[in-house]
Parts: C-alpha cells; sequence; structure tokens
C-alpha cells in the first residue's frame, strides 16, 4: 500500500481508505471487515457523526480501540439532529461544534480524532468563527487537524484563502466527489488544492458501481448512454491483471491533487479486490487519455 502526506500535517495516510459509511448492521461482519482492511495495509477510516445517528461512530470507535495507534481517524460535523430523530439542521456554529466533538470522541472512544471536517458548508457561514474553533480544537489536543467536506467551488476556496492553508494550523484537506463520471473539479477546484499543498479525499470513483457492475442510469448531468461509454472505457482497460473497480480508482488517484480514494466497502471480496490495487498495472499515459477523452467534462455550475 502507498501512502501520502495529510496536506501540511505529519500524518500519513493509505492511498484507499474506508469510508465507513457503507458499513451493515452486523457488528461480526464489520470486524471482520475492518481488520482485514488494517491487514491490507489501510490505516484511514472515516465516518460522521449523522451517520445512523452517532451509532456509526460508536461502531467504528469500539472495533478500533484496540488498534487506536495504528489508525488515523477522521469523522465529520455540522449536521445537527433534531432531538425527535426526524432529520437533521445545518448547524456550523461555535457552541455546536465544541459540544459535538466531546461527544464523538466520547463514541470513538478516543482522546483525540486525528482530522475533523465541517460536513458540508455554505457562503453563509460564519466561516471565520469555524475556523479559529477548528484551531482551538487542535491547541486543546481534541483534533489532529481540521478540513471540510465540500463540493461547493466558493465555499472551498473561501476555506483555502482564510484558513491559511500550508500550515499546520491551517486546513490540510478537502473531501469530494470525483471519477470519471465526475470531473467538476477539474476545473478550478483541484488545480488550486494541488497548488496549495492541500489533500483531496476523493469519494465516489466508483459512481455509485456505475462503472464496474451496475446497469447504465443517467447519472449528474450525463445519460445512460454516456454512462455506458464511460463504463465500457473502464472495462476496456481491465482484465485478468485488473479489476474495473481498480481502473476506476487508479483513474482517480493519478491526479496530482488526490491523496486518498475513500471506498465504500460492504464485503471481503470487494475489499480484497482494492486492496492488492498496489500489486496491478498501472494506468499508462496513454491509459489515461483514452479516459480522458471518452466523455466531454461538465463543471460546475459558477454560482455554486
Amino acid at each position: 500500500m502507498n501512502y501520502h502526506a495529510l496536506g501540511a500535517s505529519s500524518i500519513r495516510v493509505s492511498a484507499i481508505s474506508l469510508g465507513c459509511m457503507s458499513l451493515g448492521k452486523e457488528e461480526a461482519e464489520n470486524t471482520r471487515l475492518i481488520h482485514r482492511a488494517l491487514e491490507l495495509g489501510i490505516n484511514f477510516f472515516d465516518t460522521a457523526d449523522l451517520y445512523d445517528q452517532g451509532l456509526n461512530e460508536r461502531t467504528v470507535g469500539k472495533i478500533l480501540r484496540s488498534k487506536r495507534d495504528q489508525v488515523v481517524l477522521a469523522t465529520k460535523v455540522g449536521n445537527q439532529w433534531r432531538a425527535d430523530g426526524s432529520g437533521w439542521d445545518w448547524n456550523p456554529r461555535k457552541e455546536y461544534i465544541t459540544g459535538a466533538v466531546e461527544a464523538s470522541l466520547a463514541r470513538l472512544q478516543t482522546d483525540y480524532i486525528d482530522l475533523y471536517q465541517l460536513h458540508g458548508g455554505t457562503m453563509d457561514d460564519p466561516i471565520d468563527e469555524i475556523i479559529e474553533t477548528f484551531q482551538r480544537l487542535q491547541q486543546q489536543g481534541k483534533i489532529r487537524c481540521y478540513g471540510i467536506s465540500s463540493i461547493r467551488p466558493r465555499v472551498i476556496r473561501e476555506y483555502v484563502r482564510r484558513s491559511g492553508n500550508c500550515s499546520v494550523s491551517g486546513i490540510v484537506s478537502v473531501m469530494l466527489q470525483y471519477s470519471l463520471l465526475d470531473r467538476r473539479g477539474e476545473e478550478s477546484v483541484l488545480p488550486l488544492l494541488a497548488e496549495k499543498g492541500i489533500s483531496v479525499l476523493a469519494r465516489g470513483a466508483l459512481a455509485k458501481g456505475l462503472l464496474i457492475n451496475k446497469p447504465a442510469a443517467p447519472y449528474l448531468d450525463y445519460g445512460a448512454e454516456e454512462v455506458a461509454r464511460a463504463a465500457n472505457a473502464i472495462h476496456s482497460l481491465s482484465g485478468k491483471n485488473r479489476e474495473p473497480a481498480q481502473t476506476a480508482l487508479q483513474f482517480v488517484l493519478r491526479n496530482p491533487a488526490v491523496t486518498t480514494a475513500v471506498t465504500g466497502l460492504r464485503t471481503i471480496e470487494q475489499l480484497e479486490n482494492l486492496g492488492g490495487m498496489t500489486e496491478v498495472p498501472g494506468l499508462t499515459d496513454d491509459d489515461m487519455d483514452v479516459l480522458r477523452s471518452v466523455l466531454p467534462v461538465h463543471f460546475y455550475d459558477p454560482g455554486l
């Protein structure tokens, strides 16, 4: 497994990481999956206080409690569950974040969170207050570093500008969606983050399975026929030496801004395919040209 620095921090994360939102309800299966991920060299595990009303954090914390010194734990904050459990509301205020981090620490059964991420974000947020709150949590030793999970270019750029990026106290990562079927970030976000040394945590590399094994269906602004064309390109570069999922992930990891591909896995078989990715042939420049040319690139709405 390859490992890369998380932004300007001293933390190093595996090129393939586990998005824990996909974990099932069976504790034994979850334990087996996560422990096997560790054996394969995956050290980065991402969850959020939103998932299953905190149960996901409890599950991850319990399974990894005895392995804490071997892993990088990431979680997220900003979506506050209503008291009646009927849904959640956006709350990026200082008072909520400082209370929420204590609850996440307790559920994760740890004294510190390696990466604490704002789980969304808008231009109307009290951005300076949020950054100051994260930096205070760093100073208190409750988090090691912080980032944001967002697909909004304007919001991402504003956090980069205001947080003092490229420093230990600045933003170290942005989690966003990126795949052969979602290259929207290539126009402005990915080049900016690469230039600033801020890690991209890429989610959705398999495009909900449409690139590897699901029947073609519309996805974002692409029609089913275009989706099928992209999937065919992925399969054409795969074979006995490389699984389609590995090809799709390699496309994402070839972007210089991307530090890790956050994958949602439910089975050991899926994990084995991806965990052994460093042992299969990499994509060549010609392969990348084939994939890049298969569809026109759609970019974000300028107002987003």
